[in-house]
């Protein structure tokens, strides 16, 4: 240890006699194999400006030197990421830090970042939200079957007057339970968070797959997996869950606040929905579709609702040999129709290293939301 605080020294004592440009050293108690960004005023608050990438020239020791031709904000502000604001700097408590700022166009700047986020967390349980089992047996008259759905609402729910959009999302299962085999989207997490950082509150309404017919519910038509029960599902939750939420929960029930979601089959049927009821639905979150079904995708040609639809589309290199083409593809096909095109916006995320599993759709999740509700940026 003693060796490490003296090669530090050594190396802060070089970088302290150059002080011809705007020079940042950068102290961190908890590091890792992650890039160290800076995002601020000046790039748009972009998490993964490779101009703005920090070089490591020690250990848990960053520095970075503005250009001498660099054009200055008069007040410089900045945070420190290592690559996303899901994995921003945070204080030794984990709370959030203040924006940094300076005016200085020279000269050494000693900064120093106690702890980082990692997918969003760690998160404060006061922050969580309120979770609601809506029915234990909720009838789906459409398929003469009963299903458990839940409601997560804002942690303030019961204190405010507010209305919110509303994210329905299939495979409750994995969502928010601990105890799931495959591990679970946490987003009841990451709900936390978001409204610890002020992005935005929203309603998510969880409907629990059917087990061993899951498959069957979630396909759509005839298709390499059969013919499916999809339409009925689909129906069940545009005409009787959705007006039943609306009801009894304070919503915003047009078509902008309103949002479908789920990963795998969970986002085929979820697709689906979107295009079958254009008119409800324009926030669709679709994460890893299970496209290899061959489903053929209607458009709903005679809507002319779809103005301003978003889909946020996300798909994993490590998932199969043809999901990311797969993806690609379905983006391609949307835009190029003549009834969809400047009518809907795209949201294509790639994680090469990504593979078929929760934990990177949760990683997924809160950007998700952000963009598909709120488009704020967290700084």
């Amino acid at each position: 240890m003693q060796d490490m605080d003296s090669e530090n020294t050594l190396i802060m004592k070089e970088f302290n006699s150059r002080k011809t440009v705007l020079q940042i050293l950068l102290k961190t108690d908890e590091d890792d194999s992650r890039p160290v960004y800076i995002s601020g005023n000046f790039n748009s608050w972009r998490t993964q400006d490779k101009e703005f990438r920090m070089e490591r020239i020690g250990n848990n020791l960053y520095q970075f030197e503005f250009p001498s031709n660099f054009n200055y904000p008069d007040d410089l502000q900045y945070k420190f990421t290592k690559g996303d604001w899901s994995e921003v700097e945070i204080g030794k408590n984990n709370e959030i830090t203040s924006n940094r700022s300076t005016k200085l166009h020279s000269g050494i700047l000693n900064e120093y970042v106690p702890k980082w986020r990692k997918n969003w967390l760690p998160f404060k349980t006061n922050y969580l939200p309120k979770v609601i089992l809506i029915s234990d047996e909720f009838e789906i008259p459409q398929l003469n079957k009963t299903r458990k759905i839940w409601a997560l609402l804002p942690h303030d729910y019961d204190s405010s007057s507010e209305s919110y959009p509303v994210m329905y999302l299939q495979d409750a299962q994995n969502l928010f339970n601990e105890n799931a085999q495959y591990g679970n989207w946490e987003i009841d997490k990451k709900l936390a968070v978001m409204a610890e950082y002020k992005i935005g509150k929203i309603i998510i309404v969880a409907i629990e797959h059917a087990e061993e017919d899951r498959i069957k519910e979630y396909n759509v038509g005839k298709t390499v997996l059969g013919k499916g029960q999809g339409k009925k599902y689909i129906k069940f939750m545009t005409e009787t869950l959705k007006p039943f939420v609306d009801s009894n929960f304070r919503t915003k029930k047009e078509r902008e606040f309103t949002g479908i979601g789920g990963s795998s089959m969970g986002g085929l049927v979820s697709i689906f929905s979107g295009l079958r009821y254009p008119e409800v639905y324009g926030k669709l979150m679709i994460f890893s579709p299970s496209l290899w079904v061959v489903p053929k995708l209607k458009i709903d040609t005679d809507s002319t609702t779809t103005d301003d639809t978003k889909i946020y589309l996300y798909a994993g290199g490590d998932e199969s040999a043809t999901m990311i083409e797969h993806v690609q593809q379905f983006k391609k096909n949307i835009l190029a129709s003549e009834f969809i095109k400047d009518k809907m916006k795209i949201n294509l995320s790639i994680n090469m290293e990504g593979k078929h599993s929760e934990t990177y759709w949760s990683d997924e999740f809160p950007k998700a939301i952000e963009w598909l509700f709120f488009n704020t940026k967290v700084n």
